[in-house]
């Protein structure tokens, strides 16, 4: 009505103009028992968090929008009484516009790089003053703030990222802040905001106090933690399991015939060269960081992989070469003669054998050249152990499996069953280390199903 204007305007006049009110010198504090200004000026805080977005690996830094609250009490703008007649007609608070010039804290946010006022359509700032001389000061402002980040997990890794905020001129012995001492969460989240994140899930926070002394004083501090776990499915499709079917398709070179030099060649190089671009797109997505990240350890072992199955054709085809080559030279100095297993085993002194050898290959003089006679030693506690081996059933089926005498077909035939085996392992020790269960908070907020936060005492 046009007597409650009226009044609003009486209120506002008579509080910035008619008490001499002076906005440059900060109110008294609130403790009366303390000589001179009472004490400093007690500032509770609290926020809402509106949006959490660009969380930036490479910068270290991650942008969010909120919606800034201090509250405090200036006695000189005070508009009633309580007690008085009037004072149940008077208004609870008057809105100061935009502009009106008050004494308000000096607060920056210590870790911001850049920051931003929103002033569409109007100034996003509102000053209630109530009439005790309680001041609410609120606005929505947009902050990039740094965010140091420890990748040694990456990309399984949780980042805990801090919004500091405190005074910039005045000690402790003017300005306390503290979070807002009657609200459940001085931290409010948006509904939904926590799962609104592109690659970062929002699971807990917490609130603290950071101050901190230099040279010029004790400044007042207080810390809202965020700690953010990096959504892994994202890395799971485009990374781990197109590298695991890279280094599967490595292997198929072992099925391959040894004479298929084109297509083992072209398989191996192949997979090599993919696997390296995929770790460069990887890597330019990051910081370069002095320590081994996670994947880093993950983008090694397949590149070893694929780079040893390259390296298993290279010594399949020396073998095979070699092989060749010694098969088709044809030694006419030298007959060689086996005697039949079943006849009596020459007899020589121990001064022509080794004792460390089972069997010893004689020379001896023959009509028609040298002859090489095999000699066999008696059984000792090492033949005996290798005959019972031979017996077993699993050592035959080896035997039949990769008993064959060619060393080259041999090399491909234990591949196929090492390189699977040995990634097997690999995987099982890389997941154990750096998968990273559900930790238990004893302080805090929980960031529940709805998207918004609840005490841990309450999960």
């Amino acid at each position: 009505s046009e007597e409650d204007a009226h009044s609003d305007t009486q209120i506002i006049t008579s509080m910035l103009n008619g008490s001499g009110y002076d906005w440059r010198v900060r109110p008294p504090g609130i403790n009366l028992s303390m000589p001179g200004n009472h004490g400093p000026v007690v500032v509770d805080v609290n926020m809402l968090l509106r949006s959490i977005s660009k969380i930036d690996d490479v910068n270290m830094e991650y942008s969010v929008q909120l919606t800034f609250r201090e509250e405090w009490i200036d006695a000189r703008l005070a508009f009633g009484v309580e007690g008085a007649p009037d004072y149940d007609r008077l208004p609870d608070f008057v809105i100061l516009p935009a502009g009106e010039q008050i004494w308000m804290p000096d607060t920056f946010f210590m870790n911001e790089k850049t920051a931003q006022r929103h002033t569409i359509d109007k100034p996003n700032v509102m000053i209630r003053v109530h009439k005790n001389g309680t001041i609410l000061y609120s606005v929505r402002i947009s902050l990039t703030l740094s965010c140091p980040m420890h990748l040694q997990d990456y990309p399984m890794d949780m980042q805990r990222c801090n919004i500091e905020m405190g005074s910039y001129a005045y000690t402790t012995d003017d300005i306390m802040y503290v979070w807002k001492r009657d609200s459940e969460m001085p931290v409010q989240l948006k509904a939904g905001l926590a799962k609104s994140l592109p690659s970062f899930q929002l699971v807990w926070f917490n609130t603290s106090d950071c101050s901190s002394k230099t040279t010029t004083g004790t400044y007042s501090c207080l810390k809202a933690t965020l700690e953010l776990k990096r959504q892994f499915s994202y890395y799971l499709l485009q990374l781990y399991i197109p590298s695991t079917m890279l280094v599967i398709v490595s292997w198929v070179s072992f099925w391959l015939d040894r004479s298929a030099v084109p297509a083992r060649v072209t398989l191996g190089v192949t997979t090599l060269l993919t696997m390296t671009t995929q770790a460069s797109g990887i890597n330019a997505k990051l910081p370069p960081v002095s320590y081994t990240k996670a994947i880093d350890i993950w983008i090694g072992a397949c590149l070893m992989f694929i780079f040893g199955a390259l390296l298993e054709f290279a010594f399949v085809t020396y073998i095979s070469s070699r092989n060749f080559y010694r098969s088709s030279r044809v030694d006419a100095k030298a007959t060689l003669v086996v005697p039949d297993m079943n006849e009596q085993p020459l007899i020589i002194s121990n001064n022509h054998v080794d004792a460390r050898m089972n069997e010893v290959w004689i020379r001896q003089q023959g009509m028609d050249g040298p002859v090489y006679i095999l000699a066999n030693r008696r059984q000792n506690t090492c033949d005996t152990v290798k005959s019972f081996l031979k017996r077993l059933v699993i050592y035959k089926w080896l035997r039949s499996k990769f008993g064959v005498s060619d060393k080259a077909k041999r090399a491909d035939l234990l591949s196929r069953l090492a390189f699977p085996t040995l990634f097997f392992l690999f995987n099982i020790a890389y997941w154990v280390k750096y998968y990273e269960a559900e930790k238990v908070r004893t302080v805090g907020y929980y960031v529940n199903e709805e998207g918004t936060g609840a005490p841990v005492s309450k999960m």
